[in-house]
């Protein structure tokens, strides 16, 4: 098996918060292999977005890391300087933020931001990059590209922002491209387009990209494998194939039988997951999902639910999954 370029491992982290912390990850395991894309799913509110900034260590002042490593390339990138993770990003591991409205300073022109982008690259002048930053733009599909370079972030559509933030993520060719809901704030139509982008893009950059989404169509569409998380912790894990097809925890099943694409018979009412998410400034000694679950017995409640490896990168946290 194919060693992982980017690893995380026994991950746990807090928010400090008035009155005590947010247990927001919790034990979270994950690697991620060279040339492949990792789906991360769930509901809001699940620890998704806080994993995929902690892998960039991008947390807040406020978060504490109190277990875990995240390694890339063998090496804990918490244990760097601050200047040496500074160095890190964008060479190495590069990030495609949630909101493309914001993505860009509204005061500079999308040129001179993509330029300094490349701070990093030395020994290249100032052309080199501009040269450089042109043909990242065009190869993900914005016309005249040296037109666009002297425009502001105003004057490019919500769709063309985000094909310039993923042009930013890419400009130094990273070993790993992390993507937090880059569909969410686009149409239906500019969302496919993202879509089909990334998925060219890792075929002609041979990154690995991680993709944090709740959106179960475009874990079906990129993804290779996927982690289904839930209040802080990966529930389940398994190539995107088997996931679909065989869900095993319990709340995977319930998830997937909440998107609207499998509903087959008419009905009045969508399905919802009854009941609501732990309180994680104390979360509960058992399973999370135990409250809502109808497979739940007493034993969910009050231990903390085992590891069960299924196969080759699979596994799921529950007391009833048989292996």
């Amino acid at each position: 098996m194919t060693e992982a370029i980017l690893s995380v491992e026994n991950l746990s982290l807090r928010y400090r918060v008035p009155g005590g912390a947010v247990h927001v990850l919790r034990d979270v395991r994950l690697a991620i292999r060279p040339g492949e894309v990792l789906g991360i799913a769930g509901e809001s509110g699940c620890g998704k977005s806080t994993l995929a900034a902690a892998m960039i260590d991008l947390t807040g002042a406020n978060a504490e890391r109190t277990s875990g490593a995240i390694r890339l390339r063998g090496e804990d990138i918490l244990h760097l300087s601050a200047d040496d993770r500074r160095r890190l990003r964008g060479a190495e591991v590069a990030m495609v933020f949630q909101d493309p409205m914001t993505a860009f300073s509204p005061v500079l022109t999308i040129g001179a931001q993509l330029v300094d982008f490349q701070f990093n690259r030395t020994g290249a002048s100032r052309r080199d990059k501009w040269q450089a930053a042109c043909g990242m733009l065009a190869r993900v599909g914005i016309s005249d590209p040296d037109h666009a370079m002297r425009r502001f972030p105003h004057e490019f559509s919500g769709g063309m922002r985000q094909r310039a933030a993923i042009a930013a993520a890419l400009l130094m060719r990273p070993a790993v491209l992390i993507a937090d809901e880059p569909t969410t704030a686009l149409d239906v139509t500019m969302e496919a387009q993202i879509i089909h982008l990334l998925r060219e893009l890792q075929a002609d950059y041979g990154c690995a990209i991680v993709i944090v989404t709740h959106h179960l169509g475009v874990i079906a569409e990129l993804c290779d494998r996927v982690a289904v998380m839930y209040a802080g912790q990966v529930v389940e894990e398994a190539p995107v194939d088997d996931l679909y097809h065989d869900p095993r925890h319990p709340y995977t099943q319930a998830l997937l039988a909440c998107d609207p694409a499998r509903i087959e018979e008419r009905s009045g009412r969508l399905p919802a997951i009854g009941g609501r998410l732990p309180d994680l400034r104390t979360p509960p000694p058992g399973c999370a999902f135990a409250p809502r679950c109808s497979k739940a017995t007493a034993r969910c409640l009050t231990d903390a639910p085992p590891r069960v490896v299924l196969g080759p990168d699979r596994s799921a946290l529950c007391h009833e999954v048989a292996p």
